[in-house]
């Protein structure tokens, strides 16, 4: 069993930055690919940042430049440091575990971003 805690949601204002970390209890981790997800109540859950094992990322468009990906596989830890931080960014935000027929999700927390 996979178990993801995410921490670091809070409120800030535009143009702030927060740090998401995703702690990951169980086996797998440094092989697994991680991301963060975001939700609002108006729209479906999207992907934002994802990280494979061997440290490849990709990144949504709206915020390509401003949020960063990365993984501590020593700690089985995934961070995503986002900067320059918009009220449009204001989300519950997800860390996800992902291998071969394998989906785990944390429960989320909220980041709000006040203009």
């Amino acid at each position: 069993q996979v178990q993801l805690v995410e921490s670091g949601g809070g409120s800030v204002q535009a143009g702030g930055s927060l740090r998401l970390s995703c702690a990951v209890s169980g086996s797998f981790f440094s092989i697994s690919t991680m991301g963060w997800h975001r939700q609002t109540p108006e729209k479906q859950r999207e992907l934002v940042a994802q990280i494979i094992s061997g440290g490849s990322t990709n990144y949504a468009d709206s915020v390509k430049g401003r949020f960063t990906i990365s993984r501590d596989n020593t700690k089985n830890t995934v961070y995503l440091q986002m900067n320059s931080l918009k009220p449009e960014d204001t989300a519950v935000y997800y860390c996800n575990f992902k291998l071969p027929g394998v989906d785990y999700w944390g429960k989320g927390t909220l980041v709000t971003v006040s203009p």
